[in-house]
């Protein structure tokens, strides 16, 4: 995994013509780029967002809750195209382009430390919607990547990351535009 290539970009996701190994990116605080999606459902009034549970061998957040299907974009790839291999990869779900609702774009910066090895983690990241009524036994997890899924109604999702009521990995500023989006009606092939 180290040994993925990634763009290095600007911040704002912009390559920059250099190219560097996934270790090298994260422990030089290099600018690369990552697809987040947010599968999500109509419960009654409610929205529901699926969550997964990050594998404990995880270079990072490791047993962590996180977005439903996040990954790098490696190079020469683009954002849509990330999202979509992540999604087949991580869950098993099949997607076409034309149905990711995009919600906007975060930067992120983090530095510390897993698996007590330095860790700088600079992102420019595209969140998108993704509308998919599943139950989580009918996904297939990638064992190296997920441990488990769980779907949580949206509001209480951001009251436990705003409370510290999950261990996770989640940031409410990021939920908040899924939840903009889905309320906002987007239709993906509007976009």
């Amino acid at each position: 995994m180290d040994d993925e290539i990634f763009d290095v970009v600007d911040e704002n996701g912009e390559p920059t013509g250099r190219m560097a190994a996934r270790g090298v990116v994260h422990a030089l605080g290099l600018w690369h780029r990552t697809a987040h999606v947010w599968i999500w459902r109509r419960r009654g009034d409610s929205v529901e967002i699926l969550l997964q549970k990050r594998s404990q061998e995880k270079d990072a957040y490791p047993g962590c809750y996180d977005i439903s299907s996040a990954g790098h974009v490696v190079a020469g790839d683009g954002f849509a195209e990330s999202a979509l291999r992540e999604l087949r990869e991580e869950l098993g779900l099949s997607a076409a382009a034309g149905e990711l609702v995009p919600c906007g774009v975060r930067r992120n910066v983090f530095h510390g430390a897993f698996h007590g090895k330095a860790f700088h983690d600079c992102e420019v990241q595209m969140v998108y919607a993704l509308e998919r009524d599943v139950e989580p036994e009918e996904l297939r997890l990638q064992a190296e990547e997920v441990e488990s899924v769980r779907w949580m109604e949206i509001e209480a999702c951001l009251r436990a990351v705003r409370g510290g009521g999950l261990v996770h990995c989640l940031y409410a500023d990021e939920i908040e535009m899924v939840k903009a989006a889905v309320a906002g009606g987007i239709e993906p092939d509007k976009m």
